[in-house]
């Protein structure tokens, strides 16, 4: 038997999305195509690789098994047609990226596969707030900027996706015996903050910032401590965080953009090749 990589790519997609319809976002089909896809994985390897009790997807234990091996095979797969599409690509490309995003589960992972597909390509990470990256990209400080945004940005500006925002807070923390609802936010010009204050204020619940830090681990480690709550893209929610809803009586917040920034005409072939493999490996996991 063999399993086809597109059938294993759509399933380490809903994996690391959580959702047929984000997988299909990211993959450009439909959410009946993707279903098709998993009933035909599901159907050459004879077990459930999903349990559909609730609102995300969650994997069955067969679906645990198969999803190490199904990234292992899929890293193969893309380190072989690159190395035969595109030999030699060498170079340094200085990324700049949101805090949290580096400390996420999923784009470290891509970073780690295009470094095994392109071993003479070495990746200078730079982290800091979306609107700081912007403006240093201006300054001709990085050859490629992903940053949050509300889509107004056009400097370098070459391909975007939807991010959505949730709230989370810590394991033990009891929002709604909190009033007014205590906040951990970056400083002034982070979208995150913007997204909650705004909507709080549209739903008239009171607030107020009681931890402010400028990078990723502050914000986790104030989270962690029950000290309030926060909001985060999805695809950065550490394991450890709770993603509240509508029991904690917090409204859902309006999308952001992630957007990819870097000069076509000016990008070397490396930044170009990073660039693109972002794109399809990344892309829209936001």
């Amino acid at each position: 038997m063999n399993l086809p990589t597109e059938l294993l790519r759509t399933f380490v997609t809903i994996a690391d999305l959580g959702s047929f319809t984000r997988a299909g976002d990211k993959l450009g089909r439909s959410q009946p195509a993707i279903s098709l896809q998993i009933k035909r994985l599901e159907s050459l390897l004879q077990v459930r690789l999903y349990d559909r009790t609730s609102r995300d997807m969650v994997l069955s234990s067969g679906g645990k098994q198969l999803v190490g091996f199904a990234r292992k095979i899929l890293a193969l797969n893309d380190e072989a047609v690159v190395k035969l599409l595109q030999p030699g690509v060498q170079g340094t490309v200085h990324l700049g990226i949101p805090n949290e995003f580096a400390a996420s589960r999923l784009f470290p992972a891509v970073l780690r596969r295009f470094a095994q597909a392109y071993p003479d390509v070495q990746i200078k990470v730079t982290c800091d707030l979306s609107v700081n990256l912007i403006n240093r990209m201006k300054h001709d400080e990085f050859d490629l900027v992903l940053a949050l945004h509300d889509g107004n940005e056009t400097d370098y500006y070459n391909e975007n996706w939807q991010e959505e925002i949730v709230w989370v807070c810590g394991p033990d923390t009891n929002v709604n015996s909190r009033d007014p609802l205590p906040l951990i936010a970056a400083p002034e010009g982070c979208f995150y903050r913007k997204r909650m204050i705004e909507t709080l204020d549209a739903s008239q619940r009171k607030w107020h910032i009681v931890y402010t830090s400028q990078n990723y681990g502050g914000i986790r480690a104030g989270v962690m401590a029950g000290l309030g709550v926060t909001a985060l893209a999805r695809n950065t929610v550490g394991e450890d965080m709770i993603i509240m809803g509508s029991a904690e009586r917090m409204r859902r917040l309006p999308q952001v953009e992630l957007g990819m920034h870097y000069d076509s005409v000016k990008a070397s072939t490396a930044s170009r090749k990073l660039a693109e493999y972002i794109g399809l490996h990344y892309g829209g996991s936001s």
